[in-house]
């Protein structure tokens, strides 16, 4: 019975992650990208003005500034994606899979900008009478009362999507592999349940404190987190510097003969199958498209729709094209990348250790922590709106005490069917914050025009 449950609940998420998304995300977002004139590219200088507070105004509806909305949502996308997904992509598509990593998040760039501006263009009300945002708010706010139920499909895929189970199994596992097994510790039920009460007290404290806790946090450690992953790849890459040339020369080479591929072949041949394999890799890391994001950037406080749009495609950016490119250069230019067996985050492991001998493996480890339970702030947040918009603002706060629940579960129990079926409920989320996006498209183009003929000079 439950072999048979474990095979339907990989199958669900295979195939969710597969290429009917895919064609979703990169098509309505090469569309975004398409019918804005290349929008996040041209005004990227202005994003930045932005998110240094130039234009903030505290009386300005909303709850958190401009920085602590992306702080937010860079806390969520920012994780296991950037450091186990990146490993996966290499040591099925080579260097060249890097190369398509990229187009994804420049792809994403765009889906940002449409669907964080439609949050904001779009706020609803909470049954508390608060002011909130995403694809719940905006489809409903936007399209109309009919289109309820793609809201309610939306929200319900949330509360499970949003579950942290896989974040706390992937950390509790990497606690193991670096800290534990090599210091002589018998790792069992015991450890573990341990390791999952210290991540359940800690998400506590700043879970039930609320939104405003939240972002507080996570506009700290956002910073922080990215700067000394940032600090520890530059040590790697100086360590490796003969190797580093080459390997940027070979990200591009190989991105169209593949010849590093050990997948089977897609769309015609082994290229076909590294495009798909780089960009699946990309999305799944930055999360352009599935709706999360939208949440958190729809609560700053600004008036002017499109200026939230563009902090948000700045996620992105750092996401894919920074933290992405650093655990990979790290990994290719370290060569652990061709002459280890390992997958995930114990190849990226190995080339923390590879170059830096008796540290590295830790310094991996205080970015894997930090990395996982920023997302669990987050992801508490997005679970607990999805349940405010279901069941009333007042009952929300029950989805946080699940929420810490399944912390300790995720930690503990192995959770092949639920993980496969929180993976398969996120991207689902992606169907109802994509068709409600293209179809109002036009609607943020407007708003654009505007708002850039009023503040910026050409």
């Amino acid at each position: 019975m439950m072999q048979t449950i474990d095979r339907w609940a990989s199958a669900f998420s295979s195939f969710m992650w597969g290429l009917p998304l895919l064609f979703l995300l990169v098509g309505g977002g090469l569309y975004f990208l398409i019918l804005s004139r290349f929008l996040p590219f041209r005004y990227f200088g202005h994003a930045i003005s932005v998110l240094r507070g130039k234009y903030d105004d505290p009386n300005d509806p909303g709850q958190i500034n401009h920085f602590e909305a992306l702080a937010t949502a860079l806390a969520a996308t920012v994780g296991m994606g950037n450091i186990a997904g990146v490993a996966v992509a290499i040591s099925i598509g080579g260097p060249g899979a890097v190369f398509w990593m990229w187009v994804s998040g420049l792809i994403g760039m765009s889906t940002k900008f449409f669907t964080c501006t439609l949050a904001i263009m779009y706020r609803g009300k909470d049954s508390a009478g608060e002011i909130q945002g995403g694809p719940m708010y905006f489809i409903t706010e936007g399209l109309g009362r009919r289109w309820k139920p793609l809201a309610i499909f939306f929200s319900s895929a949330g509360l499970v999507g949003a579950l942290p189970a896989f974040n706390v199994n992937q950390l509790t596992q990497a606690i193991r592999d670096i800290l534990l097994v090599p210091s002589g510790v018998d790792v069992g039920f015991s450890t573990d349940i341990a390791t999952g009460v210290i991540l359940m007290v800690i998400a506590g404290v700043v879970i039930l404190g609320g939104l405003q806790r939240i972002s507080r946090t996570t506009a700290r450690l956002v910073p922080l987190m990215v700067a000394l992953y940032f600090l520890a790849v530059i040590l790697i890459l100086i360590i490796n510097a003969k190797e580093l040339p080459g390997y940027l020369v070979l990200i591009f080479t190989d991105a169209f003969t593949a010849e590093n591929f050990k997948g089977d072949p897609m769309l015609g041949g082994v290229v076909g199958a590294l495009i798909i394999t780089g960009i699946k890799r990309g999305a799944f890391s930055n999360e352009a498209g599935i709706g999360t994001a939208p949440m958190a950037h729809g609560a700053a406080k600004t008036k002017e729709p499109v200026r939230e749009g563009l902090v948000a495609m700045l996620g992105p950016f750092i996401d894919t094209l920074v933290v992405c490119t650093m655990t990979a250069l790290a990994i290719l230019t370290s060569g652990v990348w061709q002459s280890s067996e390992k997958n995930g985050v114990s190849l990226t492991s190995n080339a923390f250790a590879e170059a830096l001998p008796g540290i590295g493996e830790y310094l991996l480890l205080v970015c894997i922590a930090i990395f996982s339970i920023s997302s669990l702030f987050s992801y508490s947040y997005y679970g607990s709106k999805c349940a405010g918009y279901l069941f009333g603002a007042r009952n929300k706060h029950w989805y946080n005490y699940l929420y810490l629940l399944s912390i300790l579960a995720g930690a503990t129990l192995s959770l092949d069917i639920v993980i496969n079926f929180i993976d398969g409920s996120f991207a689902l989320m992606a169907i109802p914050t994509m068709i409600a996006t293209v179809i109002m498209a036009p609607r943020v183009m407007k708003e654009a025009r505007i708002y850039f003929g009023k503040y910026v000079k050409h």
